[in-house]
């Protein structure tokens, strides 16, 4: 999602949605139970980076970064956190979500209802899509795309048609789970991060249930911004492991989550 200091954001800065609210009081009151994780390597990240979606392929992060005239989409190396590839975003467009489908990755942005399609090799613009509503996570699962606009409703798309193909309410127990942002596909489960909070929801893609949380909040950075949230979800499927970084953060976490 966006920066806090942006018109009409100054207040959703100030307090999360009472729908999120109640959804993570549900699930620390007998609701959704919170997994436990361990740190298992931390690499560094640019402090820079306003992180809006994370990508891990080809032994590499794939970083989309936002906000008006500072957006692009990154190469990273994953133990140096060097930028080696990078190509900027029009400044007309404040890039969102990422994913990556075959041989290319797919960028989301905020509120212009358009989309950007890179070949993963070259950076090179193949094409553009459009979707309706806002863009904010974007992640597939092997068969479909993921999008988050920032409602509690995950939006299934067709990888070809970028046609919604069906929608998904997330709930924590009877509460609607508001504010989903940056998302991940990790063993068949959905992991969605809540803007505005140190947590990530675990969801159900059969029923849009919330079956566990992380509470990420011993990562936070000590980072003046109040825009410096968590934010940035990858896996490595090969290797079974699962990262995670916020906005403007200088840390990468490999965390291992133990799943009872």
């Amino acid at each position: 999602m966006t920066a806090s200091w942006l018109p009409g954001l100054i207040a959703a800065a100030a307090s999360v949605s009472c729908a999120t609210v109640v959804a993570m009081a549900a699930g620390q009151r007998g609701g959704a139970p919170v997994w436990r994780y361990d740190v298992v390597r931390t690499y560094p990240h640019d402090a820079e980076a306003f992180t809006q979606g994370l990508v891990y392929r080809d032994g590499f992060l794939y970083e989309s970064t936002g906000l008006n005239g500072r957006s692009s989409l990154r190469r990273v190396a994953l133990d140096t956190g060097r930028v080696v590839q990078r190509v900027a975003v029009d400044r007309r467009y404040f890039a969102e979500g990422l994913a990556s489908w075959g041989p290319h990755l797919l960028q989301l942005t905020w509120e212009t209802g358009v989309g950007f399609v890179y070949d993963r090799a070259s950076f090179k613009l193949v094409k553009t899509f459009t979707y309706a509503g806002e863009g904010w996570g974007f992640a597939d699962d092997g068969k479909q795309l993921v999008l988050s606009d920032g409602t509690p409703t995950l939006k299934f798309l067709d990888p070809s048609t970028f046609a919604v193909t069906r929608r998904l309410t997330v709930r924590d127990g009877t509460a609607p789970v508001d504010d989903l942002n940056e998302l991940e596909v990790v063993g068949g489960l959905v992991y969605a991060n809540v803007w505005l909070t140190e947590r990530i929801a675990i969801i159900s893609p059969d029923d849009g249930r919330v079956v566990a949380w992380l509470d990420l909040s011993k990562l936070t950075p000590d980072v003046a911004s109040p825009d410096a949230v968590l934010n940035g979800i990858a896996y490595d499927a090969a290797g079974d492991r699962l990262f995670v970084t916020g906005k403007m953060w200088p840390r990468l976490f490999e965390i291992k989550v133990r799943r009872p």
